[in-house]
């Protein structure tokens, strides 16, 4: 997509290294942020502007804004994919835990996404939000607690619907993918074990997902899962 401009962030491994390159591949101009997103190793192209900073801080999300906007002129598309996450009883949960999780999982969305509409309504041709949620956050599973950031994922697949109907006049389109097991450093143990499938995934399966979401021209509000069928229930 010659002069379209996406943002990625939580951009520098995993899924948003992986998410990056789909759309450098396809011809997108990309703006990737992380804390360290300079230090991940991305090849230099004129395509690529990296951002280093806290998606949680409303200063980065102004100055992923800025360079997307003063590097290649637009914004397209977002993929909000910065999260973080960690399985534990509930009751072992700290404070400085919660607050990490609103910071990253919620503020990290709500910031760039607010810059990044507001230029999408200033341009008047439509584009889309496309944001990582969780299987986790409709199919607990027992062995596997983590009630609090499947609190912050589960806010995010609400405000999906919420946008995907408040900016469809405006041809603004919200979409999620939740993805199951994927075979990323934050992931441990026995990834098969909490497959249906009994296999994990790639962080290039979630970022294809996104790629036909951010395309899917027709396609809002819908929390597309690549988890093997674990959202289908007990298995």
């Amino acid at each position: 997509m010659p002069g379209k401009t996406v943002i990625v962030t939580g951009a520098s491994q995993g899924i948003g290294a992986a998410i990056v390159q789909a759309f450098l591949d396809r011809g997108y101009n990309v703006v990737a942020t992380s804390r360290n997103v300079t230090k991940a190793g991305f090849a230099p192209s004129p395509q690529l502007a990296l951002v280093d900073g806290d998606i949680g801080q409303q200063t980065t999300a102004e100055q992923v804004a800025r360079a997307a906007i003063e590097t290649f002129g637009s914004i397209d598309h977002v993929v909000n994919n910065a999260g973080i996450y960690s399985s534990k009883p509930f009751t072992e949960y700290t404070a400085e835990e919660l607050r990490a999780f609103v910071s990253t999982n919620l503020d990290g969305f709500v910031f760039i996404t607010q810059m990044a509409v507001k230029q999408m309504l200033r341009q008047g041709t439509g584009g889309s939000v496309t944001s990582i949620s969780a299987s986790l956050a409709d199919n607990p599973i027992r062995g596997v607690p983590a009630s609090i950031p499947m609190m912050t994922k589960g806010g995010i697949d609400a405000i999906t619907l919420s946008l995907a109907n408040e900016y469809a006049k405006e041809k603004i389109r919200f979409n999620a993918v939740a993805p199951g097991v994927v075979a990323t450093p934050l992931h441990g143990g026995n990834l098969t074990a909490r497959s249906p499938m009994g296999t994990v995934s790639d962080p290039k399966d979630i970022a294809d997902a996104v790629v036909y979401l951010t395309e899917a021209g027709h396609v809002t509000g819908e929390v597309l899962h690549v988890d093997d069928g674990a959202h289908a229930g007990k298995w």
